[in-house]
C-alpha cells in the first residue's frame, strides 16, 4: 500500500487516517516549546499507545513517557521505553508485581508514580523489590480529581514517604487541565512550587500535564529550581473540535494542526436535506464534541452506534465525507491500524495502537 492513494479501492471506509506532516509538526512544535521554556516532556501516551508515535516523540527528545495505568506502563515498556510515569495512582496488585520485577530486572529503568495518601505510599511499599518504587506527592485543588486538598496534607504525607522503606520521594506532581481559568491555573502552580521548595531533596521534579494551560505553566515555573516535566498529551494531533478552542497557541505565537481525519460514505438520504453517513461512535470521537465536516453546508446532528446523521443538501448515496474530530484522547483507541498519509493522501507509513494488549 506505500505510496497508493487511499481512495484507490483498496482500503474500505470509515476510515481514520494520520496526517504526516501535521503529526511531525506537533511533535516538533511540542518538543520545542518544551526546550525552549526550560522544561522535559514527557507525553501523555495514553492519547495514542502507539509505538511508532511514541518513537517519533521520543526521538525529538521526549525525558521518557507517562501514561495513566500500570498495564498502559507494561505496554509502553514493551515499546522500549526506558522512563516511565504513572500519573495516577497505583494500587493494583498485580501491575504492583509487575512493576517491581521489571525495576529489579533492569538497573536503568526508571518507573515513577503519584501517591497522595500514607495508605497508598504503604501500598507502594509493601509491593517493592529491591529498588524501592519513586513517588511523587500529589497535590490536587477542590472539586478536582485526586490529590491531597491541602498543602499542609501533602508534606504530612511527604515526611511519611521519606520514613517509609520501599518507597522514595522524588517530587511533588499536579494537574492543572480541569482549572476554568489562567489566574487560578497560577495560583495552583504557586502551591506546587511552595511544596517543592519544603522538600529535602537535591533535584526535586515538579510535573504537571494537560494541553490547554502549558504557556502559563512556561512562564509560570521559570524561577522554580525544580526539574519541571510537562505531561501534555493531546497536542501530538490536536483536533477540530476540544482543543481547537483551548490550544495555548490561541494566545502565543505557533500553532499545532489537526493531525487526523476520518472519511465516510453517504449511506442514504431518506429525506430531503437530511443524510446518513456510514460512521458511528466506534470510529470517532464524541465525548468532547461531534466530528466536524470538512465540507461546507453539512452539520452533524447526531452520532449512533454505525450511523452519523447529517444535514446537508445535494447529498447522494455513495458519496465520500471527511471529519475533523475532537478529542484525540478518545479517538485512537477505536482503530488498530491507520494509515499515515502525505499532503495527496498517499499512503506513507501505518500507525498502529495497542490499547487492548493484555498481560
Amino acid at each position: 500500500m506505500l505510496g497508493r492513494s487511499v481512495f484507490g479501492g483498496e482500503l474500505g471506509f470509515p476510515l481514520m487516517v494520520v496526517h504526516r506532516d501535521a503529526l511531525h509538526h506537533n511533535i516538533a512544535t511540542m518538543a520545542a516549546f518544551a526546550r525552549d521554556h526550560g522544561m522535559e516532556l514527557a507525553p501523555h501516551a495514553k492519547t495514542h499507545m502507539s509505538p511508532e508515535i511514541s518513537a517519533r516523540q521520543l526521538d525529538a527528545g521526549a525525558w521518557g513517557l507517562t501514561v495513566a495505568t500500570p498495564a498502559q506502563a507494561r505496554t509502553v515498556r514493551g515499546f522500549g521505553v526506558s522512563r516511565i510515569m504513572v500519573a495516577n495512582q497505583v494500587v493494583d496488585p498485580a501491575g504492583l508485581r509487575w512493576a517491581a520485577a521489571e525495576l529489579d530486572a533492569d538497573p536503568g529503568f526508571t518507573l515513577m508514580s503519584f501517591v497522595d495518601s500514607p495508605a497508598g505510599a504503604d501500598l507502594l511499599a509493601a509491593a517493592a523489590g529491591s529498588r524501592p518504587f519513586q513517588v511523587l506527592a500529589e497535590l490536587g485543588h477542590p472539586g478536582g480529581r485526586a490529590g491531597c486538598r491541602t498543602l499542609d496534607d501533602l508534606l504530612a504525607l511527604a515526611a511519611h514517604v521519606q520514613r517509609t522503606d520501599g518507597v522514595e520521594l522524588v517530587g511533588v506532581a499536579g494537574y492543572e487541565g480541569s482549572l476554568a481559568t489562567a489566574q487560578e491555573v497560577r495560583k495552583y502552580l504557586d502551591l506546587l512550587q511552595e511544596a517543592v521548595e519544603h522538600l529535602r531533596i537535591r533535584t526535586p521534579i515538579l510535573t504537571v500535564g494537560g494541553s490547554q494551560w502549558f504557556d502559563v505553566i512556561g512562564r509560570h515555573l521559570v524561577a522554580t529550581h525544580a526539574k519541571v516535566i510537562l505531561r501534555s498529551g493531546a497536542y501530538v494531533t490536536h483536533d477540530d473540535g476540544y482543543y481547537r478552542e483551548r490550544t495555548p497557541y490561541n494566545r502565543i505565537d505557533g500553532e499545532l494542526r489537526p493531525a487526523l481525519e476520518v472519511w465516510a460514505h453517504v449511506l442514504s438520504t431518506p429525506e430531503p436535506g437530511l443524510a446518513v453517513v456510514g460512521m458511528g461512535k466506534r470510529d470517532a470521537p464524541y465525548d468532547e464534541g461531534l466530528p466536524v465536516p470538512r465540507r461546507g453546508g453539512v452539520t452533524v446532528v447526531k452520532m449512533q452506534d454505525q450511523h452519523t446523521i447529517v444535514r446537508a443538501d445535494g447529498l447522494r448515496p455513495g458519496d465520500l465525507l471527511a471529519f475533523g474530530i475532537s478529542h484525540p484522547c478518545t479517538a485512537f483507541d477505536k482503530w488498530r491500524e491507520l494509515p499515515l498519509v502525505d499532503g495527496d493522501y498517499r499512503v506513507a507509513g501505518t500507525i498502529t495502537t495497542r490499547f487492548q494488549e493484555q498481560p
